[in-house]
């Protein structure tokens, strides 16, 4: 999980939202009576899978890493997957509204350059220590957008980091479209965003004079702004053909990123990397 960045948690948070929908449908769904789902209730979905993504955010070598996924919902709480971290939504879903509300904390870490650095120059910069970032999210589900299982929802992460690495603030916002495709298999498409403040833009994306000596880079000072802006399909295929009832399906994402002002003429990025960032990741997961 330390070489995910902004795109794997862009797929998880997609993940999170599809999975904890209504997930009733037939290819017909405004002609089936509506049945009893595992998702009614109480219910866990934990997987694993293998994760393709670049070593470092604007880096252009990438690795390959374990991408566990744990989500659900418990006494009205539901959980989304926030990698690595866990979103709390507290406002309980009505069953048959329009619209949805979402509101919570989350608790997100980031390792960030912390290891797994394959670029020797900027690994020459010095690893950077770890950051949890904590704060509120809210948002809206609309419910039955163009039919009667598909939804649209729209919220946003402010976070703060409390472990002294960047000290500073991240905001990500999100738009999720979700719609199943037929009783066995489900879709979404997120896309998203991510401001991050001053302290967080020169903690991750200058150069000081010390880190030009020590790698031959250029000195450069990143100041706040929009660091990127991405898109995330997900798939996921239920095993048996009824996702309704749980047990195992297969889970397909694929995002990408496009680095934006600052983080892109960072040299780390426009002389060592790129501004152009790929996700993939292939899974299997269980709920009951």
């Amino acid at each position: 999980m330390k070489n995910l960045n902004i795109l794997s948690r862009t797929a998880l948070i997609s993940l999170g939202l599809g999975m904890s929908s209504p997930l009733l449908a037939q290819e017909d769904p405004a002609a089936m009576p509506v049945e009893k789902s595992v998702f009614d209730g109480d219910y866990v979905t934990a997987g694993i899978g293998l994760a393709v993504g670049p070593s470092y955010e604007g880096s252009d070598d990438y690795t390959v890493s374990p991408l566990p996924v744990v989500l659900g919902s418990f006494g009205g709480i539901d959980f989304q997957p926030r990698g690595p971290g866990i979103a709390l939504d507290f406002i309980p879903d009505k069953k048959g509204a329009k619209l949805d509300f979402i509101f919570g904390p989350v608790v997100r870490a980031r390792f960030d350059r912390q290891n797994s650095i394959k670029d020797p120059v900027v690994k020459s910069l010095g690893e950077l220590d770890f950051a949890l970032e904590v704060g509120p999210f809210a948002g809206v589900q609309i419910n039955r957008v163009l039919h009667g299982y598909d939804s649209l929802t729209a919220q946003v992460d402010v976070r703060w980091d409390v472990a002294g690495a960047h000290e500073g603030m991240v905001v990500f916002p999100s738009v999720t479209y979700f719609t199943p495709l037929s009783r066995g298999v489900i879709t979404s498409l997120a896309i998203s965003g991510e401001y991050v403040d001053d302290d967080y833009a020169d903690y991750y994306f200058s150069v000081s004079p010390a880190g030009s000596a020590a790698s031959g880079l250029p000195t450069f000072t990143a100041t706040s702004g929009w660091k990127n802006v991405g898109a995330t399909m997900l798939t996921a295929v239920d095993l048996d053909g009824d996702a309704t009832n749980g047990g195992f399906g297969l889970i397909f994402l694929g995002s990408y990123s496009r680095l934006l002002g600052d983080p892109k003429r960072s040299p780390v990025t426009s002389i060592r990397g790129s501004a152009n960032q790929w996700f993939g990741a292939i899974g299997v997961g269980y709920t009951f």
